[in-house]
């Protein structure tokens, strides 16, 4: 075994800790990925077993047996009947937990049947005595025919012996633990003699699931076996029934079961958790100081990060010799890796109490709680953190679809979340707001600024809503939909298993959607940075046409006139005609085209137009300018009630955020979602917009 690598495969239901044993075996010597033409997730690893020997661990998806009702499933299945797939394991190590042990040997008992070596992980065990179980490891080897590691991967326990089992997997039987072949044996002797170089119990899987392997087609065999669906469903409960009277048999000799030493108040804290309408309150409470906590703690390091950039970029354009490069360093490439590096924390902290509510339980609770309500809308319980995380910002909602199976219900959740007011949108919703609504108060105590901008969140929120209803009419998916939630049992989070997870997601955020945000963010200061001959004279010509300015306003004058004569610059008036029935001229057409990089970016580029430059105090010298600017052929205020609805709606609606684009790619595998995101998003803004502004000019 000199120098050589084991494959193995870790299964297991949900909820069963095979995370946390996965973390133990591996550490931070991990990677994730997506399974080729899918979006399920592949988490890989390596752990040293010896000197000589490792070990690539592949954590597969959960799953509750090897009847397929999801993606996640079907690649466990695929994986385990395909030989030449590469990772095909030479060890399944099947993760149980000491409190759902009838349940989760089903998986077992089937996997045995593949006569794959196979090795029985009960996690948990460090919870025995609370619960009054006692195990005869022995007598469940001998019945089970494999090794058994009992071991508490909170604690740390038993890992050793279960890297030790993996060493000597050849050792281990791969004699099924009972022959399914017995719940029809006259039809499984003819699958036989059909096919005798085959292994039975995988014919019998790829007649009942939508999978192939090996060189075997499908159709060959359900041609000569076919029988209706009522008659599969019929056998296949009848395996079920004989497997868990095999298990049944098998835990009266190797397990004891004593209530009466059981001290557990899960099912108290339940019915206050999931109660329908204090769970409810609960819930929301906690969301409360979520994002409360979420927006206190991640300012901090997130204005460090900007001013740093800043302060790098400021340094690098003083202490490097002026030219392209110097200007592609100090506005390109530092404030493009600066647009990537300032979403760490939000990421960070949003994932950390994500982690913390799924390490202690609570999050399947919030699932089955949401389930019902959010179903009628073509969503699941799951869409609900994801949408209300859309809050803070879209980029860590989507990523948090993951945990959503339905391939469906996940895709409608990644295409509306967007929808939801993020915290993007605020420097925008704030100035115009201030700008078109007068400071007034509503019976007396509630301001209407304030009421505005609450509708504007709660018009988000409902067209999100709204979109899944259409979206789950429209997309017609082959999908099996039902809801299983497990009920895990309250745990302290585990510090390792919640540190590994908030790292490996905010890694796969950099390293996926940084690469082409960082590309974008390069073009976007060449477009606004370049231009035709004009750009290029704009000193010369404001220098001749105002004799009398201080040099910090003939400066203001000179980007003011680069930008209108930049490449973005002419897209804005190129795009004029097309925008002017919104209410909007070339300078608000080239802040959208600008904010498309980050919706915050709007204020910032209004600012450059209008020559205010950074002095002062900006935000107030940009509300007197935009407030000042009149139209030049009408004369009225380009701000009007009417241009400021139609910005709010437009700004509301449209998709104008690079970094919520790379992310859909990223967790869509495909450019086909995100473009029409785009391009629905953007046209429904318009035409919003559009309707607002001509009904109130």
């Amino acid at each position: 075994m000199s120098n050589k690598t084991i494959k193995v495969a870790l299964i297991g239901n949900p909820n069963v800790g095979k995370t946390s044993v996965f973390n133990q075996l591996t550490g931070l010597n991990q990677k994730v990925g997506n399974y080729p033409g899918i979006t399920v997730e592949k988490k890989q690893g390596n752990a040293k077993l010896s000197s000589e020997v490792k070990a690539k661990i592949i954590d597969l998806p959960g799953t509750y047996s090897l009847n397929a009702s999801s993606i996640d499933e079907n690649v466990v299945i695929e994986l385990l009947l395909n030989k030449n797939n590469e990772d095909f394991p030479d060890v399944a190590v099947v993760v149980t937990e000491v409190e759902n042990l009838k349940r989760n040997l089903l998986l077992f008992t089937q996997i045995k049947d593949l006569e794959i070596p196979t090795i029985l992980v009960i996690n948990m065990a460090d919870r025995m005595t609370l619960k009054g179980i006692e195990l005869n490891i022995e007598a469940l080897e001998k019945e089970l025919k494999t090794k058994i590691a009992l071991v508490s991967s909170r604690k740390n326990q038993g890992i050793d012996n279960l890297r030790n089992i993996i060493l000597n997997y050849t050792e281990l039987s791969t004699e099924p633990c009972l022959h399914a072949s017995s719940i029809d044996v006259e039809y499984f002797d003819k699958l036989r003699n059909a096919f005798p170089n085959q292994l039975l119990y995988k014919l019998w899987l790829v007649i009942t699931q939508d999978v192939n392997f090996l060189n075997l087609e499908r159709n060959e065999i359900q041609s000569s076996f076919t029988k209706s669906h009522s008659d599969l469903k019929r056998l296949q409960q009848k395996e079920t029934i004989k497997r868990y009277q095999f298990i049944n048999d098998t835990l009266k000799i190797g397990q004891k079961i004593d209530p009466s030493k059981a001290t557990d108040f899960r099912a108290k804290l339940d019915r206050i958790l999931t109660h329908k309408v204090f769970g409810y309150v609960i819930f929301f409470g906690i969301l409360m100081l979520i994002f409360q906590f979420l927006f206190d703690w991640s300012s901090v390091p997130m204005d460090f990060i900007d001013e740093t950039f800043a302060n790098l970029s400021s340094f690098a354009k003083s202490h490097l010799p002026a030219g392209k490069f110097t200007d592609l360093l100090s506005d390109g490439i530092i404030p493009g890796i600066g647009g990537i590096v300032i979403f760490i924390p939000q990421i960070a902290f949003l994932f950390l109490f994500i982690s913390i509510l799924e390490e202690s339980g609570y999050m399947s609770r919030v699932v089955f709680l949401m389930d019902k309500i959010m179903r009628r809308f073509g969503l699941s319980g799951k869409s609900v953190v994801p949408l209300i995380s859309g809050t803070a910002c879209s980029i860590p909602a989507i990523m948090g679809t993951r945990n959503i199976e339905n391939w469906k219900e996940r895709l409608i959740t990644i295409l509306v979340t967007p929808f939801t007011t993020c915290s993007a949108r605020l420097p925008v919703y704030a100035i115009l707001i201030a700008l078109i609504i007068p400071e007034k108060r509503v019976l007396g105590f509630l301001s209407l600024q304030g009421l505005t901008l609450m509708t504007l969140y709660l018009l988000g929120f409902g067209m999100a809503i709204l979109s899944a209803y259409i979206l789950n009419k429209m997309l017609h998916f082959k999908n099996k939909s039902y809801f299983v939630i497990e009920m895990p049992s309250y745990k302290i989070p585990l510090f390792k298993n919640v540190a590994i997870n908030v790292v490996e997601k905010t890694k796969a955020f950099v390293t996926g959607a940084g690469k082409i945000i960082l590309a974008l963010s390069v073009i976007l200061w060449f477009l606004g940075s370049h231009g035709p001959k004009n750009f290029d004279d704009a000193s010369t010509i404001i220098t001749s046409q105002n004799q009398n300015l201080s040099e910090e306003e003939l400066n203001d004058k000179i980007s003011a006139f680069q930008l209108e004569n930049s490449y973005i610059g002419i897209m804005g008036k190129s795009i004029e005609p097309v925008i002017k029935p919104l209410g909007y001229d070339w300078k608000i057409g080239v802040a959208v085209v600008s904010s498309f990089a980050a919706r915050e970016v709007f204020v910032g580029t209004l600012a450059t137009i209008y020559s205010v430059g950074s002095h002062g105090e900006e935000e107030s010298t940009i509300k007197k300018k935009m407030a000042a600017e009149v139209h030049p052929v009408t004369g009225k205020k380009i701000f009007n009630f009417a241009t400021g609805i139609s910005l709010l709606l437009f700004y509301a609606f449209a998709m104008q955020c690079i970094s919520t684009l790379a992310i859909v790619k990223k967790e869509t595998n495909s450019w086909k979602w995100p473009i029409i995101q785009l391009g629905v998003m953007s046209g429904f803004a318009y035409l919003v917009a559009l309707t607002a502004y001509q009904v109130l000019k």
